[in-house]
């Protein structure tokens, strides 16, 4: 058999209340503050990632462009006229002529 009570249905339980034991004022700062402290030290590790990856990236760039310097003198030198005189005499010298007795 239910209670009827006037006015029973109007009392509030613990369960029912939605209101937090912290002021709204400091909720907010304290949460603030730690939220930006995860963030801020998210960001530096990854900071420091980025810093020790891009070091990496480029150490690879100046060997390359080395390389590029290197090949780039290589095609630009005279040594290819000097080979071509040189491969010259050098069939002079390869091809001999002999004779033969039968």
């Amino acid at each position: 058999m239910p209670i009827s009570i006037k006015g029973l249905q109007s009392i509030k339980s613990m369960q029912s209340v939605v209101k937090s034991g912290i002021p709204n004022k400091e909720d907010s700062d304290f949460i603030k503050l730690y939220m930006l402290e995860k963030e801020r030290t998210r960001l530096k590790s990854e900071e420091i990632r980025i810093i020790q990856r891009l070091e990496i990236i480029q150490g690879r760039l100046k060997e390359i462009q080395l390389y590029y310097d290197e090949k780039a003198g290589d095609m630009h030198a005279p040594e290819p006229v000097e080979k071509s005189k040189k491969s010259k005499k050098d069939d002079k010298k390869e091809w001999k002529t002999m004779s033969i007795d039968y």
